[in-house]
């Protein structure tokens, strides 16, 4: 449906670039920003309306980026202040909206900051901006509290008589957003990018900025409750002062003639804790993970789409649906892998886009990429050394893109160099080349239901009604005076008749009036 500019983010369909793994120019095999910049155009074939850059600052990559040591320049690695101005430049002119990651909860242990912490006594003023307190127990060599890591291990390091909180690796401090100079600090990297011509920012942790002042003990020690269906905050995560955050930086925003948007990831179950982040003083946008986590299950599916769309009506937010990102298993292994898992993610993509509101998309599924089982001595992602290798991390779901070609690394890189994970040597059909002339293909399909959501007025922003219909169907009708939409999904064992209509899209080669399991339609009622 269309909508007046200032609110183009609420039919937008945004693509990830890992900015890793998509394209690597300068043949180090590792991706960055001249090697977006080369392949934009496989964006504005593909329809999608604007590209979310994963962390390219200054950085030791203990987390791949996700550690900044200076949250306002480029990564050599990566390029430049200049090549990122060109790629601004080259994705405006291509018609695209281009938001970035940042990444406010913590910051690299090589932070200015941090460094200035560690060499100043406890009390100061430097390490106030963190979360540095007394150890307990004899000579303080005990944590100050029972806070575990989402990584895995305790949340705390000791350096002195002091240990200092870190939510992820110990590489990663939390910053303390009680100190005034931290939320002032993020407000000039906001302008900084905002005056480079960015069109909003992905906000990382979004609902973990603020811990509870006393750093308490919880009741469990794990920081992964951050999954925890609640409303209420935890004195980890959720705590009511981040909203004021927000509202500030909504006002930042406002500012900018691009209109730019704020999407959180907020990692909370409870649809109206979700909510209550996407107010209309706050941020725009808040991702729904509620459909990636669940099964592939019709009423679970539809409980999770009627309590989303219910909460976020309310506040006069659209959901914001996703299925992958850097952080989970790709979607055909999730499904259960090969045949079966492609024919569900063919699925899942239809009725990804054809919900109410945006969408983003992760690069390779478009291409239907598989997680990678790697080689141990390949592995890179923290989790994998925090969990005592027990875990082994997201590395899998983060192998570089297949462009073209027969053998690794597929034109990754512009001449032969590994890349920085290592490629399958069976990916040659799932490249861009070998899909571009298959109209069977799941590179066609993306193609093909991205280019129809933006013919259709019903598609995008607006309502859904349900149809009856069997308990593992997903039967919805997106209403419209200038034609209607409808889309059916059977999660069941078995195929089910068609009703009447004017078939517009399948997720396969409809035959006939049945549609047969793990398959999607789209009809003109």
């Amino acid at each position: 449906m269309p909508v007046a500019d200032s609110a183009w983010w609420r039919a937008a369909v945004f693509y990830e670039i890992y900015v890793r793994s998509y394209s690597d120019a300068n043949s180090d095999g590792v991706g960055d920003l001249r090697g977006i910049t080369n392949r934009l155009d496989h964006l504005v074939d593909l329809g999608v309306d604007g590209l979310w850059l994963t962390p390219f600052y200054p950085s030791p990559m203990r987390d791949h980026g996700y550690d900044v040591a200076n949250p306002r320049d480029v990564d050599p690695r990566f390029g430049s202040l200049a090549d990122f101005d060109l790629l601004v430049d080259a994705a405006r002119a291509r018609g695209l909206r281009m938001i970035v990651d940042i990444v406010p909860n913590h910051s690299s242990n090589e932070h200015p900051w941090f460094r200035e912490a560690l060499v100043s006594a406890p009390g100061s003023d430097a390490r106030a901006r963190y979360h540095f307190r007394d150890g307990t127990g004899p000579d303080h060599s005990e944590p100050p509290n029972n806070w575990q890591s989402v990584f895995g291990g305790i949340a705390w390091t000791r350096v002195d008589q002091q240990w200092y909180l870190h939510l992820f690796t110990p590489e990663q401090p939390d910053l303390n957003w009680h100190h005034p100079d931290v939320p002032a600090d993020y407000e000039q990297t906001l302008r900084f990018w905002l005056d480079r011509g960015v069109d909003g920012f992905r906000i990382d942790v979004a609902h973990g900025l603020f811990k509870d002042r006393d750093l308490p003990s919880t009741g469990t020690g794990s920081s992964l409750d951050l999954l925890a269906d609640r409303l209420e905050p935890t004195p980890i995560w959720n705590q009511p002062e981040v909203h004021d955050i927000y509202r500030r930086w909504h006002a930042i925003c406002h500012e900018y003639a691009q209109s730019p948007v704020l999407v959180g990831e907020v990692w909370i179950g409870d649809p109206a804790a979700v909510a209550s982040y996407v107010r209309a003083d706050e941020l725009q946008l808040a991702f729904n993970f509620r459909l990636l986590f669940s099964e592939w299950d019709a009423p679970t599916y539809r409980r999770a789409i009627d309590q989303s769309l219910s909460e976020l009506h309310a506040v006069g937010a659209p959901p914001t649906w996703v299925f992958g990102n850097h952080d989970v298993q790709r979607q055909v292994t999730r499904y259960g892998g090969e045949a079966l898992g492609e024919r569900r993610a063919r699925a899942a993509v239809m009725l990804l886009l054809a919900l109410p509101g945006p969408a983003f998309l992760y690069q390779g599924d478009e291409l239907g990429l598989p997680d990678v089982r790697l080689p141990d001595k390949a592995l890179q992602d923290p989790i994998w050394e925090r969990s005592g290798h027990t875990i082994r991390g997201r590395d899998g779901c983060r192998v570089p893109l297949p462009w073209a070609g027969a053998a690794p690394p597929y034109a990754f890189s512009p001449t032969a160099t590994p890349s920085w994970l290592p490629m399958p040597t069976d990916w040659q059909p799932l490249t861009v080349e070998a899909q571009q002339t298959d109209p069977g293909s799941m590179l066609a399909l993306h193609r093909a239901a991205l280019g129809q959501r933006k013919r259709e007025p019903a598609l995008g922003d607006g309502v859904l009604e349900w149809q009856p219909s069997p308990a593992t169907v997903l039967d919805f009708v997106r209403p419209h005076p200038d034609g209607s939409v409808r889309c059916i999904v059977n999660l069941g064992s078995g195929p089910i008749r068609l009703p009447p209509g004017e078939l517009l899209l399948g997720s396969a080669m409809q035959q006939g009036d049945v549609l047969p399991p793990d398959t999607a339609v789209w009809l003109r009622p």
